[in-house]
Protein backbone atom coordinates (compact mmCIF):
# COMPACT_ATOMS: atom_id res chain seq x y z
CA UNK A 1 0.00 0.00 0.00
CA UNK A 2 0.98 3.56 -0.43
CA UNK A 3 2.70 4.78 2.30
CA UNK A 4 1.93 9.19 2.82
CA UNK A 5 4.46 11.21 5.54
CA UNK A 6 2.91 12.95 8.02
CA UNK A 7 4.14 16.46 6.27
CA UNK A 8 1.67 15.10 3.31
CA UNK A 9 -2.07 16.70 3.50
CA UNK A 10 -3.63 13.73 3.96
CA UNK A 11 -2.27 13.52 7.42
CA UNK A 12 -4.68 16.67 8.19
CA UNK A 13 -7.70 15.14 8.89
CA UNK A 14 -5.70 12.61 11.44
CA UNK A 15 -3.39 14.34 12.98
CA UNK A 16 -0.47 17.23 13.26
CA UNK A 17 3.04 17.42 13.53
CA UNK A 18 3.58 19.23 16.70
CA UNK A 19 6.16 22.23 16.71
CA UNK A 20 8.69 23.31 19.28
CA UNK A 21 9.17 21.58 22.57
CA UNK A 22 12.83 21.02 21.64
CA UNK A 23 14.09 20.18 24.80
CA UNK A 24 11.83 17.89 26.28
CA UNK A 25 12.02 15.94 23.00
CA UNK A 26 15.40 15.04 23.36
CA UNK A 27 15.12 14.44 26.74
CA UNK A 28 12.22 11.97 26.16
CA UNK A 29 14.10 10.08 23.40
CA UNK A 30 17.42 9.79 25.23
CA UNK A 31 15.14 8.12 28.40
CA UNK A 32 12.98 5.84 25.32
CA UNK A 33 16.47 4.57 23.87
CA UNK A 34 16.86 3.15 27.49
CA UNK A 35 13.31 0.98 27.31
CA UNK A 36 13.29 -2.87 26.58
CA UNK A 37 12.04 -3.71 23.42
CA UNK A 38 11.14 -7.26 22.18
CA UNK A 39 12.69 -9.48 20.05
CA UNK A 40 9.48 -10.38 18.77
CA UNK A 41 6.40 -8.55 18.32
CA UNK A 42 5.65 -5.93 20.23
CA UNK A 43 5.24 -4.98 23.64
CA UNK A 44 2.89 -1.85 25.75
CA UNK A 45 3.30 0.09 29.06
CA UNK A 46 0.86 2.30 29.62
CA UNK A 47 2.95 4.29 32.21
CA UNK A 48 6.82 4.18 32.50
CA UNK A 49 8.29 5.32 35.61
CA UNK A 50 11.77 6.28 33.82
CA UNK A 51 9.60 9.07 31.14
CA UNK A 52 7.15 10.27 34.32
CA UNK A 53 9.97 11.24 36.31
CA UNK A 54 11.52 13.53 33.35
CA UNK A 55 10.97 16.85 33.64
CA UNK A 56 9.77 16.53 30.35
CA UNK A 57 6.71 15.03 31.35
CA UNK A 58 5.48 18.04 33.39
CA UNK A 59 5.92 20.05 29.65
CA UNK A 60 4.12 17.32 28.16
CA UNK A 61 0.98 17.52 30.91
CA UNK A 62 1.05 21.48 30.16
CA UNK A 63 1.75 22.01 26.48
CA UNK A 64 0.27 18.95 24.88
CA UNK A 65 -2.77 18.49 27.63
CA UNK A 66 -3.58 21.86 29.05
CA UNK A 67 -2.63 20.71 31.95
CA UNK A 68 -4.22 17.62 32.69
CA UNK A 69 -2.97 14.43 34.50
CA UNK A 70 -1.42 12.52 31.57
CA UNK A 71 0.98 9.44 31.21
CA UNK A 72 3.94 8.64 29.59
CA UNK A 73 4.32 4.88 28.30
CA UNK A 74 5.86 3.12 25.21
CA UNK A 75 5.05 0.86 22.41
CA UNK A 76 8.04 -1.20 21.69
CA UNK A 77 8.98 -3.55 19.28
CA UNK A 78 8.54 -4.95 15.46
CA UNK A 79 4.96 -5.45 13.72
CA UNK A 80 3.63 -4.76 10.28
CA UNK A 81 0.13 -5.53 10.49
CA UNK A 82 -2.77 -3.86 11.01
CA UNK A 83 -4.87 -6.36 13.50
CA UNK A 84 -6.98 -4.33 15.55
CA UNK A 85 -8.02 -0.28 15.06
CA UNK A 86 -8.29 1.74 18.79
CA UNK A 87 -10.20 5.32 19.58
CA UNK A 88 -9.91 7.57 22.26
CA UNK A 89 -12.01 10.45 23.68
CA UNK A 90 -8.77 12.61 23.64
CA UNK A 91 -5.34 12.95 21.43
CA UNK A 92 -2.44 10.69 21.80
CA UNK A 93 0.53 11.89 21.10
CA UNK A 94 3.90 9.55 19.85
CA UNK A 95 7.07 10.06 18.93
CA UNK A 96 10.17 7.48 17.86
CA UNK A 97 13.79 6.99 18.35
CA UNK A 98 13.62 5.14 14.86
CA UNK A 99 11.22 6.09 11.67
CA UNK A 100 7.65 4.35 11.93
CA UNK A 101 4.41 3.82 10.53
CA UNK A 102 1.10 4.56 11.25
CA UNK A 103 -1.92 3.00 10.06
CA UNK A 104 -4.89 4.80 10.67
CA UNK A 105 -8.30 5.79 9.44
CA UNK A 106 -11.47 7.71 10.68
CA UNK A 107 -14.04 7.22 13.45
CA UNK A 108 -16.78 8.48 11.37
CA UNK A 109 -16.04 6.03 8.77
CA UNK A 110 -16.99 3.42 10.74
CA UNK A 111 -20.81 2.31 9.83
CA UNK A 112 -22.83 -0.38 11.44
CA UNK A 113 -20.49 -0.95 13.86
CA UNK A 114 -17.87 -2.41 11.20
CA UNK A 115 -14.92 -0.36 9.32
CA UNK A 116 -13.60 -1.90 5.82
CA UNK A 117 -9.68 -1.76 6.12
CA UNK A 118 -9.70 -0.58 2.51
CA UNK A 119 -10.37 2.90 4.07
CA UNK A 120 -6.91 2.73 5.85
CA UNK A 121 -3.86 4.60 5.42
CA UNK A 122 -0.03 4.82 6.27
CA UNK A 123 1.82 7.36 7.24
CA UNK A 124 5.34 7.43 8.16
CA UNK A 125 6.63 9.50 10.76
CA UNK A 126 10.54 10.21 10.76
CA UNK A 127 12.80 9.64 13.87
CA UNK A 128 12.40 12.47 16.78
CA UNK A 129 8.85 14.20 15.08
CA UNK A 130 6.53 14.41 17.57
CA UNK A 131 3.25 13.65 16.20
CA UNK A 132 -0.68 14.39 17.86
CA UNK A 133 -2.88 11.65 16.50
CA UNK A 134 -6.69 13.21 17.12
CA UNK A 135 -9.46 11.53 19.25
CA UNK A 136 -11.25 10.61 15.97
CA UNK A 137 -8.65 8.74 14.55
CA UNK A 138 -8.60 5.25 14.55
CA UNK A 139 -4.89 3.85 15.09
CA UNK A 140 -3.25 0.73 17.00
CA UNK A 141 0.36 -0.54 17.85
CA UNK A 142 3.34 1.39 15.16
CA UNK A 143 4.63 -0.92 12.28
CA UNK A 144 8.47 -1.03 11.87
CA UNK A 145 10.08 0.73 8.98
CA UNK A 146 13.11 -1.62 9.40
CA UNK A 147 13.09 -4.87 10.84
CA UNK A 148 15.97 -5.09 12.64
CA UNK A 149 16.03 -2.32 14.44
CA UNK A 150 12.18 -2.18 15.12
CA UNK A 151 10.91 1.04 16.67
CA UNK A 152 10.39 2.38 20.31
CA UNK A 153 7.78 4.86 20.28
CA UNK A 154 6.44 7.22 23.22
CA UNK A 155 2.48 7.10 23.98
CA UNK A 156 1.03 9.76 25.87
CA UNK A 157 -2.42 10.14 26.79
CA UNK A 158 -3.95 11.09 29.43
CA UNK A 159 -3.67 9.17 32.81
CA UNK A 160 -5.86 6.02 33.49
CA UNK A 161 -5.91 5.08 29.87
CA UNK A 162 -5.76 1.70 28.55
CA UNK A 163 -5.36 0.71 31.98
CA UNK A 164 -8.05 -2.14 33.39
CA UNK A 165 -11.67 -1.50 31.77
CA UNK A 166 -13.92 -0.29 34.15
CA UNK A 167 -16.68 -3.06 35.59
CA UNK A 168 -19.79 -1.50 34.07
CA UNK A 169 -22.65 -2.88 32.29
CA UNK A 170 -23.24 -3.11 27.91
CA UNK A 171 -25.95 -0.02 27.85
CA UNK A 172 -25.52 0.18 24.21
CA UNK A 173 -23.60 2.63 21.98
CA UNK A 174 -20.07 1.73 21.69
CA UNK A 175 -20.26 0.17 24.87
CA UNK A 176 -19.30 -3.43 22.91
CA UNK A 177 -16.49 -1.87 21.67
CA UNK A 178 -14.66 -0.94 24.86
CA UNK A 179 -11.78 -3.12 25.73
CA UNK A 180 -9.74 -1.27 28.67
CA UNK A 181 -10.05 2.29 29.91
CA UNK A 182 -10.59 4.83 27.59
CA UNK A 183 -10.04 2.19 24.96
CA UNK A 184 -12.49 1.38 22.19
CA UNK A 185 -11.35 -1.30 20.14
CA UNK A 186 -12.40 -2.98 16.83
CA UNK A 187 -10.02 -6.14 16.51
CA UNK A 188 -9.71 -8.28 13.03
CA UNK A 189 -10.86 -11.74 12.72
CA UNK A 190 -7.34 -13.00 12.45
CA UNK A 191 -5.73 -10.77 15.42
CA UNK A 192 -5.46 -12.09 19.13
CA UNK A 193 -6.74 -9.87 20.28
CA UNK A 194 -10.13 -11.13 18.45
CA UNK A 195 -9.44 -14.95 19.93
CA UNK A 196 -8.77 -13.14 23.34
CA UNK A 197 -12.91 -11.96 22.90
CA UNK A 198 -12.44 -8.52 21.48
CA UNK A 199 -15.58 -7.04 19.40
CA UNK A 200 -15.00 -7.77 15.90
CA UNK A 201 -15.27 -4.32 13.90
CA UNK A 202 -12.69 -4.85 10.90
CA UNK A 203 -13.71 -6.33 7.57
CA UNK A 204 -11.30 -6.97 4.46
CA UNK A 205 -7.97 -7.66 4.58
CA UNK A 206 -5.84 -7.70 7.43
CA UNK A 207 -3.65 -5.08 6.23
CA UNK A 208 0.12 -5.88 6.07
CA UNK A 209 2.85 -3.35 5.19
Amino acid sequence: MKIFSVTDPEFKACGRVVTGLDAAKAEILEALAKTPQPAEGTGYVPEDERLQELPAAVEVSEHLFGGMPCQLGWCNGHNNALNCLEYHRDSEFNLGTEDFVLLLAKQDEIENGKLDTAKVKAFRVPAGTLVEVYATTLHYAPCHTDAEKGFRVLVALPKGTNTAKPDMANNGGDDALLWACNKWLLAHPDSAEAKAGAYIGLIGENVHI
